[in-house]
C-alpha cells in the first residue's frame, strides 16, 4: 500500500532550456532524513509506469517526461513506498531533484519545495534566459507584454517608440527574432504589425495562458531557423485536469476573459482567452486622430490518447484596426496630423502537434502548422503639394492624394518532425526537418514614390506591386551532445536549409562546450552561422531585389556562471557578431536595411536592394537574477557594446540600434498577503541619428538627411523609471487582484527622433511616450 505522504524536494528547473519535442527531463539524488545517499532506491512519476533506480551514488535519470504534474513515488527494498507532493515538468527545461526521505517512525510528514532556475542543460551552452509568467504578469512597465518584459534582460533594447514593443537583441534589427509558440513558429506575435516588421504596440499573446518562455539571445543550436539575432519559445499551459474554472481579466491590451476545464475524466485539458480593447467605447480619438481597436483569442486543447502518446492543438488570432492623423481639434505641430491613416489588420496561427514516446529511447514530435495574416492600409498626405489645404477637414481628407495603400496577405504552412534519442556513443542526439509552403498576394502600391530623407530628389521608388505567387523552403539539421569528460561537454551539429524562392542553398554548422569549474562555477563558450532570406515583401517590391542572397550573422559567445544558491545566479557574458550580405538600398549608399524595422511606414523601407552590407558588434554583459520566491524577485543587468554596420559605400558607421551602456533593474516586492509593489528602472547610452541638412530641408519643405554626418550624433540618455502597486481582494471567497501603476512616472521627455515638420517648415524634437497611467485587474472563479 502507497502511503500518503512526502518527502523533502528540492527541485531545480533548467534556465536555459530548448523545447524541440514537447518534454522535460528529470534528475537528482535520493536521500534519507539525516542526508545519507540511498543507491537502490527506485523512483518513479506515479500512474505512468516511468522509473529509473538510483546508481551506487544515489543519482537517477528520467529522460523525455512529458511537459505536465506529477507526483514522484520512491521505494527502497524492504520499505513501502512514499509519494511526494505535486510537482511541474516543463516542456525543453531539465528539473534537478534532491529527494530527501521521510523517518519511517515519523507521526507527521511534511514538503518542502524549493526551485531553482539555474541547471543548464546539455545542449544549450550560452545566452539563454527563463521568464516565468509571474514575471511578465505582475512586473512593472510590462503591460503584461512578454515582448516588454523581453526589454529588461541584458543585450536587449527597445527601439525608437515607448508605443512599440519591438526587440533590439545585441545591436541587431528587430526584422531577426524568431517567434515560437507551443511548437508554431509565428512570424509576428504582436497587434498592428505589418509585414516589413517584427513588432508592434502589444502582444496577441495572453500572458494567463504563458506556462514559461525561453529567450535565446545568441549562440543558439542546431534545430532554430531562419533568424540571425533571437530566438523566443513561448509555452502555454494546459487547461485545468480536474475542475472548470476560469478568471475575469482587465489590463492594457483590454478586457477579458480565461475558461478552462478538464476532458474526459482528465485525461486531457482546454483553455481559451478572449480579449477586446474597450478605449473606443468612451472616446473616438485618443490624442492621435484615432483610437486603437483590438480583438484577440487564444485557445489550447490537449490530451492523452495512450501513456506514450499525447495530442495537442493551438489557434492564435488577433484583428485590429486604428486610424491616425487630422481632424478638426489636431495640433499642427504634429506631424502626424499632415496625414491620414487607415490600418485594418488580422493574423492567425493555428498548429496540430502529435507527440510518441519511444520508451527511454527516446521521444518525436510531429507538427502540422499553418500561420496567415492579413492587412490594408492607406495612406494619405494632406500637404503633399507643398502647401495645407484649407477647408472643413471633411473636403481636405476627400481631396488629399493617396501615397500608399496595401491590400495584401501572406500565409506559411510547415510540416515539421523533431526525434531526441539516445545511442551508442553519443549522451543525446536530436535531428529533424521542416517543410514550408508560402502563399503570397501582394496588392500595394507607392503611386508618387517616397521622399526619402536619404535623398535630395523626391518621389523616388514609385512602385505598383501585384504579384500572387507560392514559395518553398526546406531544412534539416542534426545536432549531438556528449561529455567529453566527467565536468566537461561538448555539442555540436549543423543545418542545411534551402531558399528555392531565390534559388540559395546554405549550410551551418554550430558548436558549443561547457566546463564546470566547480559546482557553482561554470563556463562555456559557442560558435555558430546562422542565415535568414530576406522578407518576400523586400524580395517582391522591385526587380533589383530578386537578387538577394540570405544574410549571415556569425555569433561567438564564451561566458562564466556562478550559481549562488537555488534561486540566485549571477552570469558575465561577451560576444562578438558578424554581419555578412545584409540588404543595403542601392540607391543611398549609407544605408542599411540592418538600421531599419522598428517603424509603422511601410515606405521607409521599400527600395531598390543589394546584398552587399557587412555589419559587427561587439558587447560584454553582467547579470544577477533573483528569482520568485514568497517574497520577492528581480534581475538587474549592465551591457556595454558596440555596433558597426557598412552599406554600399562600405564605411562602418554607428547602426541606429547602437546603445554603448544598458542598465536595466526589475523587480517585485510582496509587503503582506494583500499588497505588492514592483518597480522597473531603465537607462540606454544615447543612441545615434542622422541631423537634417536645415538648407536644403527649408527649400524643398521636408526633411533631408545631411549625408555627411550619417548617424554621427548623439542622443541624449534615456531614462525611465515605472512603478505599479497590486492589492488583493476577496469577492465571493475567490480573490480579486487589482493593480495601478505609471509608466515613465517621472515624465522625462526621452529621445525618439527628430521630425520635419512640413506644415511648419521646421525640425521638431519627437519625444517617447511621457507619465503613463495604468490600471487593470484579474479576478478568478
Amino acid at each position: 500500500m502507497v502511503k500518503p505522504i512526502s518527502f523533502f524536494l528540492s527541485l531545480g528547473l533548467c534556465l536555459h532550456a530548448q523545447d524541440t519535442a514537447g518534454v522535460g527531463s528529470l534528475q537528482g539524488k535520493v536521500t534519507d532524513a539525516a542526508g545519507a545517499p540511498q543507491p537502490g532506491a527506485e523512483v518513479c512519476l506515479k500512474d505512468t509506469g516511468r522509473c529509473a533506480k538510483a546508481d551506487e551514488n544515489a543519482q537517477f535519470r528520467l529522460t523525455e517526461v512529458r511537459a505536465g504534474e506529477y507526483r514522484i513515488e520512491v521505494s527502497l527494498p524492504g520499505q513501502p513506498k512514499v509519494t511526494s507532493a505535486a510537482i511541474v515538468v516543463h516542456a525543453g527545461l531539465e528539473a534537478t531533484v534532491e529527494v530527501a526521505l521521510p523517518r519511517i517512525d515519523a507521526a507527521q510528514q511534511s514538503v518542502t519545495v524549493t526551485e531553482s532556475a539555474f541547471v543548464a542543460p546539455e545542449e544549450i551552452k550560452s545566452s539563454s534566459f527563463l521568464v516565468q509568467p509571474v514575471e511578465i504578469f505582475k512586473s512593472a512597465g510590462a503591460l503584461q507584454d512578454v515582448a516588454r518584459y523581453v526589454q529588461t534582460l541584458p543585450g536587449v533594447a527597445i527601439g525608437s517608440d515607448d508605443f512599440r514593443n519591438d526587440i533590439i537583441v545585441r545591436g541587431g534589427s528587430p526584422l531577426e527574432n524568431l517567434f515560437v509558440v507551443d511548437n508554431i513558429e509565428i512570424p509576428n506575435i504582436n497587434s498592428f504589425a505589418n509585414f516589413a516588421s517584427a513588432g508592434g504596440t502589444v502582444s496577441i499573446l495572453d500572458a494567463g495562458l504563458i506556462q514559461d518562455v525561453t529567450f535565446l539571445t545568441g549562440g543558439y543550436p542546431a534545430p532554430y531557423i531562419n533568424r540571425v539575432s533571437s530566438v523566443m519559445q513561448v509555452a502555454q499551459r494546459e487547461g485545468s485536469r480536474e475542475k472548470f474554472g476560469g478568471r475575469a481579466t482587465l489590463g492594457f491590451a483590454g478586457a477579458g476573459t480565461i475558461l478552462e476545464g478538464p476532458l474526459k475524466k482528465g485525461k486531457g485539458s482546454w483553455i481559451v482567452s478572449a480579449r477586446r480593447s474597450f478605449l473606443d467605447l468612451f472616446t473616438k480619438d485618443v490624442g492621435f486622430g484615432g483610437v486603437p481597436v483590438l480583438y484577440t483569442f487564444n485557445a489550447k486543447a490537449l490530451y492523452d490518447l495512450t501513456p506514450r502518446d499525447r495530442i495537442w492543438g493551438v489557434t492564435i488570432s488577433g484583428v485590429d484596426k486604428i486610424r491616425l492623423g487630422a481632424t478638426e481639434d489636431s495640433d499642427p505641430e504634429e506631424e502626424v496630423s499632415n496625414f491620414d491613416i487607415r490600418y485594418n489588420g488580422w493574423r492567425s496561427a493555428t498548429g496540430f502537434n502529435w507527440q510518441r514516446l519511444f520508451g527511454t529511447r527516446g521521444v518525436g514530435l510531429l507538427g502540422v502548422t499553418h500561420s496567415e495574416a492579413r492587412l490594408t492600409s492607406t495612406v494619405k498626405d494632406l500637404i503633399r503639394s507643398g502647401k495645407p489645404l484649407t477647408g472643413p477637414i471633411d473636403e481636405v481628407l476627400a481631396a488629399s492624394p493617396v501615397v500608399y495603400r496595401d491590400d495584401s496577405r501572406e500565409g506559411e504552412s510547415t510540416i515539421k518532425y523533431d526525434l531526441t534519442a539516445y545511442a551508442p556513443g553519443f549522451d543525446k542526439i536530436q535531428a529533424g526537418g521542416s517543410y514550408k509552403i508560402f502563399q503570397i498576394r501582394y496588392d500595394s502600391a507607392s503611386p508618387l514614390g517616397n521622399d526619402s530623407p536619404y535623398s535630395r530628389v523626391p518621389g523616388l521608388n514609385a512602385f505598383a506591386l501585384q504579384r500572387e505567387f507560392r514559395a518553398y523552403q526546406q531544412g534539416a539539421y542534426f545536432q549531438a551532445t556528449r561529455g567529453l569528460a566527467p565536468k566537461l561537454s561538448l555539442t555540436w551539429g549543423g543545418r542545411y536549409d534551402r531558399y528555392p524562392y531565390i534559388d540559395k542553398a546554405r549550410f551551418s554548422p554550430r558548436v558549443g562546450l561547457s566546463y564546470r569549474l566547480s559546482d557553482k562555477l561554470s563556463w562555456r563558450a559557442t560558435y555558430g552561422s546562422y542565415y535568414q532570406q530576406p522578407f518576400f515583401l523586400f524580395l517582391s517590391a522591385f526587380a533589383e531585389n530578386r537578387g538577394l542572397t540570405p544574410f549571415r550573422a556569425d555569433h561567438m559567445v564564451t561566458g562564466f556562471t556562478y550559481v549562488a544558491n537555488s534561486t540566485l545566479r549571477f552570469t558575465v557574458e561577451g560576444y562578438v557578431k558578424n554581419y555578412k550580405d545584409y540588404p543595403v538600398a542601392l540607391q543611398f549608399p549609407s544605408l542599411s536595411l540592418a538600421n531599419l524595422g522598428d517603424t509603422f511606414n511601410v515606405r521607409d523601407t521599400l527600395f531598390p536592394l543589394t546584398s552587399a552590407g557587412r555589419g559587427r558588434v561587439r558587447g560584454i554583459e553582467f547579470f544577477v537574477e533573483k528569482k520568485f520566491t514568497d517574497k520577492w524577485f528581480g534581475q538587474a543587468n549592465f551591457a556595454v557594446s558596440r555596433t558597426r554596420h557598412a552599406a554600399l559605400d562600405g564605411v562602418y558607421r554607428p547602426g541606429n540600434f547602437d546603445y554603448p551602456y544598458i542598465f536595466n533593474a526589475v523587480g517585485g516586492y510582496r509587503l503582506t498577503k494583500k499588497w505588492e509593489l514592483s518597480t522597473r528602472f531603465a537607462y540606454l547610452g544615447g543612441r545615434p541619428y542622422t541631423p537634417f541638412d536645415l538648407r536644403e530641408s527649408t527649400a524643398q519643405r521636408r526633411g533631408i538627411f545631411d549625408l555627411a554626418r550619417v548617424n554621427g550624433e548623439r542622443a541624449r540618455d534615456y531614462v525611465r523609471v515605472d512603478v505599479r502597486a497590486d492589492r488583493t481582494f476577496t469577492v465571493r471567497d475567490k480573490p480579486l487582484l487589482v493593480f495601478v501603476g505609471v509608466q515613465n512616472i517621472l515624465n522625462r521627455k526621452n529621445f525618439a527622433g527628430y521630425v520635419w515638420n512640413r506644415r511648419l517648415n521646421a525640425e521638431k524634437f519627437n519625444e517617447q511616450l511621457g507619465a503613463f497611467p495604468l490600471i487593470g485587474m484579474e479576478w478568478r472563479f
